[in-house]
């Protein structure tokens, strides 16, 4: 079974300094039934404006994802990690007991455009984490999170993998699934079939559930780039 959740759909929320669009319930946009999906709480899609950013906040019992899609982020927090997060790089930060961190546009004259994803944890509390790293963007199915950081992909606390997904050149691609498992698919770029007349736009999401493979096929001349979480 697919769900799709449009683009258009999605929550909005805009400060001026910052443009959300809010794939699940968060800040004051509530939706009951979407509140995330398995152990997938939060995909947000962020524009910040040249200069500005998060000022300092605290988290705890969450696993944050930063994906930048243009421009670079600079980040700092408690733990002594002062760090640039350019285009194309996936941050990973466990908050566990807690953690404070600001992340702002590192540029004074450019848009910073990124995903910021959050994923509950199978375990509490215990020292927070900070992982940064550029994986390869060539074709095909890349995995980027798994539970126990194998293959130098980055570690995560839950029982979980995320793999990014490029379509160039190449026409389709086949996940197979765990029918027991759910599947998540954002849509960064592009357009996509998902079969039996589903198509997706940049920023749709689909829910899938109780499948053996999941068949995906671009559309068009233009490179596909998505999100694919594998999930309980």
């Amino acid at each position: 079974m697919i769900t799709l959740r449009h683009a258009q759909d999605r929550g909005h929320a805009n400060f001026g300094w910052l443009s959300s669009y809010h794939t699940f319930s968060f800040g004051n946009y509530y939706d009951p039934k979407h509140m995330g999906f398995s152990d997938l709480r939060v995909i947000n899609d962020d524009t910040v404006i040249a200069g500005a950013g998060f000022d300092t906040h605290g988290h705890r019992d969450m696993e944050i994802l930063s994906l930048v899609l243009e421009g670079k982020i600079a980040h700092k927090d408690n733990a002594g990690n002062i760090k640039e997060l350019p285009a194309g790089e996936y941050q990973l930060m466990s908050a566990g007991q807690g953690i404070y961190h600001s992340e702002f546009n590192a540029s004074k004259t450019d848009v910073l455009k990124f995903l910021q994803i959050w994923i509950q944890p199978n375990q509490r509390g215990g020292q927070p984490g900070y992982q940064q790293k550029a994986f390869s963007q060539t074709q095909g199915f890349t995995t980027i999170i798994t539970p126990d950081g194998k293959d130098g992909t980055l570690h995560v606390k839950q029982n979980m993998q995320l793999i990014q997904l490029i379509l160039e050149n190449q026409q389709k691609a086949t996940w197979q699934a765990d029918s027991n498992r759910h599947y998540y698919l954002h849509l960064i770029e592009g357009e996509l079939s998902l079969g039996n007349g589903i198509t997706m736009q940049p920023g749709d999401g689909a829910k899938i559930e109780n499948v053996a493979e999941i068949n995906i096929e671009k559309l068009n001349d233009k490179r596909v780039k998505a999100l694919l979480f594998d999930l309980v």
